[in-house]
């Protein structure tokens, strides 16, 4: 869907927002720092910039051999230590989403690692314009990758954003598979190489998620869970949301078992790179296809 006057205005609020964010995150990931302080304190910048913004998702804080979607819960006492972090903000101003991350090695060994994501990101985006194919932009990702001696994690992509839509249907592949949709002027895609020392690909946490959204706002039977399930379409509509988010909601667990049991409400495990011990990096922007180049917000 092309983007009008209006949408890129807003994507430039919410780049604004995002790049304060970013700047927050760099001051409170920090060895020996609280994480739960550092994802409160990101998300409050976004939510005490104006202009409409807010979060478009939890903030992911993501360790080591875990490529994606690791928030605090609520109460959470865990303390940085000398670790690849991965951070992942999303800010959306009236739906219109910016969606970037990047890695920090706060033990000072990895730099290679978070260098090599970083310079796949950027050899994408110069060849990324109206039409390529997607697979063009996963074949130079992957050689950019295994160049610098890793693995780009195949089962990760990119994705088109719309309004009020995080992952809207169409992937840009970190490798060279697939990716058969021709770009064309006024898409909105975020591009995410991931870079990793292990197996290169992803597999679910079996531990329980702390990120859920909403994917099927059907009626349901009990009331506790209609009751949580309003609040949380109120507040997030069809975006993420974190369970920290709604710990002072009547039922939280029971409610959300009983909203996913039911197709309402869809989990996001934490996804961990297949070779446990591993180190996983990621670089990410969001960017604005244009005719012969792509315009980067974030």
């Amino acid at each position: 869907m092309p983007v009008s006057e209006d949408d890129v205005k807003h994507y430039l609020e919410a780049a604004r927002v995002h790049l304060a964010a970013q700047e927050v995150a760099k001051a409170t990931v920090k060895e020996g720092a609280s994480v739960l302080n550092a994802a409160n304190e990101i998300e409050k910048e976004i939510t005490g910039a104006g202009g409409g913004a807010a979060p478009a998702f939890p903030v992911n804080i993501s360790f080591n051999h875990e490529a994606a979607h690791s928030t605090p819960a609520a109460g959470e006492g865990r303390l940085f230590g000398r670790e690849v972090v991965k951070v992942d903000i999303g800010v959306h101003v009236e739906g219109r989403i910016i969606d970037s991350g990047f890695t920090i090695d706060l033990g000072g060994e990895n730099g290679a690692l978070v260098e090599a994501s970083q310079q796949a990101l950027q050899d994408a985006l110069s060849v990324m314009r109206a039409g390529v194919k997607a697979k063009l932009i996963g074949e130079t990702i992957q050689e950019s990758i295994e160049k610098k001696g890793f693995k780009p994690v195949e089962n990760l992509s990119g994705h088109l954003l719309e309004p009020y839509n995080l992952h809207a249907g169409i992937e840009v592949p970190n490798v060279g598979r697939g990716g058969e949709h021709v770009f064309q002027e006024g898409e909105v895609f975020a591009v995410e190489p991931f870079a990793s020392t292990g197996a290169g690909f992803v597999v679910d946490s079996p531990n329980p998620a702390e990120i859920y959204s909403i994917i099927n706002p059907k009626n349901v039977r009990l009331q506790s869970s209609r009751d949580f399930l309003r609040i949380a379409f109120e507040r997030y509509n069809l975006l993420p949301f974190a369970k920290r988010w709604l710990a002072e909601e009547k039922m939280l667990e029971f409610s959300i078992r009983d909203l996913v049991r039911q197709g309402v409400l869809h989990a996001y495990p934490v996804l961990l790179d297949g070779k446990k011990g591993s180190l996983v990096s990621q670089a990410e922007s969001t960017v604005l296809v244009e005719k012969d180049s792509v315009k980067v917000f974030v």
